[in-house]
């Protein structure tokens, strides 16, 4: 990859930006220069994020459902839109839930916003990124991927294994960030864009804190042991900021190298997941649009 030299100056994207790590995250890369560009749900939410990070800040807001890939494609067209670069990609959004629940769309919503989002949001700024090298696709995921032995690609959308308030289906999910990240480094060697992820720790913040009394009860429990959203959010910033030389697909924690479960360095099962997803998103279909949407240069006569 080519030489890095911080986020001073670049366009940095982050989804998951209004609250917890990601909000904390947007407020230190504000701090060290970063353009920050932060996605959010509601504008409410997003510009009580604004406030957050601060006045004074070079940040801009837009507004789209992460769990809803009509509303990425319409993203990912505004972003194209309005960036000439794309510098940092972080993919930081991501929920947990105790009931199992499909999308509008059909899809089951911890599948469609904890990867089929971050998937198909980073395919359609590939080529952006790409033409921004140096750049960085930054994705949060979660030690939490050492309890799955594999993928269910029998079952994507768990219609048969939706269990543990969650909790397993979760896991699933972070596990699909690590081999896509995996998978999405094989595919940019040589491009000058690298790929990561990372586990930022039991943060205390919000997470899991939707799911009904007894998750909140015990989310209450467990923060006396947990970190601060700051804390939480320190090697993602490294990640976006480091100069030092990083292992291309790497697995960070606390802004070290991990090494990674066996079924997280399944490039079979990496590969195989990023067919199906691109079957699931259409985002072949998407990426025609995008070049339809383009406007044409003008002839020089």
């Amino acid at each position: 990859m080519s030489e890095w030299s911080g986020v001073a100056g670049k366009r940095v994207l982050i989804t998951g930006a209004t609250s917890g790590i990601g909000l904390a995250a947007a407020k230190e890369l504000s701090r060290r220069g970063a353009l920050l560009s932060i996605v959010a749900r509601s504008e409410q939410r997003g510009q009580r994020a604004l406030a957050e990070i601060g006045a004074g800040a070079s940040a801009d807001l837009v507004i789209a459902d992460l769990s809803l890939q009509r509303s990425i494609r319409e993203l990912a067209s505004e972003l194209l839109a309005r960036y000439e670069r794309v510098d940092v990609l972080i993919n930081n959004a991501g929920a947990m839930f105790s009931r199992r629940e499909l999308t509008s769309e059909g899809f089951e919503r911890t599948w469609a916003l904890n990867h089929l989002g971050p998937f198909l949001l980073t395919t359609l700024l590939l080529d952006r990124l790409r033409e921004s090298a140096p750049a960085r696709v930054i994705t949060t995921s979660s030690d939490a991927h050492r309890g799955v032995r594999r993928l269910p690609f029998d079952d994507l959308d768990a219609a048969n294994s939706y269990r543990r308030l969650g909790f397993a289906r979760y896991s699933e999910t972070k596990l699909a960030n690590i081999l896509f990240t995996a998978e999405l480094a094989r595919r940019l060697e040589g491009s000058g864009v690298g790929a990561y992820c990372l586990h930022p720790g039991l943060v205390a913040s919000g997470f899991n804190r939707n799911n009904g009394p007894m998750m909140d009860s015990a989310m209450r429990l467990l923060r006396p042991f947990s970190r601060t959203p700051e804390r939480g959010a320190q090697t993602l910033v490294w990640l976006a900021d480091t100069s030092e030389t990083l292992a291309d697909g790497g697995y960070y924690v606390d802004e070290r190298l991990r090494k990674l479960s066996p079924a997280a360095l399944d490039m079979q099962a990496a590969a195989r997941l990023w067919e199906l997803s691109e079957q699931q998103t259409d985002v072949a279909d998407a990426r025609t649009e995008q070049q339809r949407a383009r406007p044409r240069d003008l002839d020089a006569s």
